[in-house]
């Protein structure tokens, strides 16, 4: 996987975004219907269902090439085969492995379908919102003899209709996020994720217990484990510090660029 495919995926969400607000901005606020809002809601909906299924083919391919390629980086840190190309020749899912990847995927796919979810449920909301809004005045209107809504309020109702595009994601920690921020940073933490783990499961499962997280001058919290020997199974012996008990905040944390490699020895490297 490389920049330019997760630009791509970002690239389909910025478009569908620009293409809903064209659309929800091309309403007549003056003389809105329930038939003109239905027919908009309907086209909302099928720029959604078509960047869903653009996103979850993506997902289907780009997450487990980044599993396969954590194993790859695993059997050639165990001296299995020389190069990375050698060692995507042999590299295939151990069961631990398969399980990872099918579960990544649906992971993935879920909180891209969030994104999507959100803007569906919010423009829906504004949208019948401002609908009875444009009702409403227009009897006004009438009532005080006046022929058309006034600009006050047609302003108020195209600002309410953004909002329902400028909307983000809110995560577990309360962060808001721009959508395609989110699914920038969802796939970026998704896909190095399933490489990370195929790569321990890897080493795991080919007898080897050990780790070093890698080096690439870190200026967060993560330059404090960079070169970090850790254990990849808790029972592993030595005074080492067990990968699953590292705190996400400062390492592996969303973004997080930093992979492991597997060591058999970790007193070679030391010395």
């Amino acid at each position: 996987m490389t920049e330019r495919d997760i630009a791509e995926l970002v690239a389909a969400y910025k478009d569908a975004v620009k293409r809903i607000r064209a659309e929800l901005l091309s309403l007549d606020l003056t003389d809105m219907s329930r038939a003109n809002t239905e027919s908009a809601l309907r086209e909302v909906a099928r720029i959604l269902t078509s960047l869903n299924e653009e996103s979850a083919a993506w997902v289907t391919q780009y997450v487990p090439e980044s599993a396969k390629a954590g194993v790859a980086q695993a059997i050639v840190g165990l001296g299995v085969a020389e190069t990375v190309k050698d060692a995507e020749k042999i590299a295939k899912f151990n069961r631990i492995n398969s399980n990872m990847v099918a579960a990544a995927v649906a992971d993935t796919q879920a909180d891209l379908l969030a994104v999507t979810q959100n803007i569906d449920r919010r423009t829906k909301a504004v949208v019948r919102r401002v609908t009875a809004e444009s009702i409403r005045a227009n009897l006004t209107a009438g009532i005080n003899g006046r022929r058309t809504i006034s600009r006050d309020i047609l302003t108020g109702m195209r600002r309410e209709l953004e909002s329902a595009i400028d909307t983000g994601i809110v995560d577990a920690d309360g962060r808001r996020w721009k959508p395609e921020v989110y699914v920038d940073m969802v796939t970026r933490t998704k896909t190095a994720e399933a490489s990370r783990e195929a790569a321990v499961n890897e080493a795991i499962g080919r007898g080897a217990y050990y780790g070093v997280i890698s080096t690439h001058g870190a200026t967060d919290a993560c330059s404090k484990y960079e070169g970090m020997i850790v254990k990849l199974t808790p029972d592993a012996p030595g005074d080492y510090r067990y990968i699953g008990e590292l705190p996400r905040r400062e390492i592996f944390h969303p973004n997080c660029r930093h992979s492991v490699t597997p060591l058999r020895e970790p007193a070679r490297l030391e010395k």
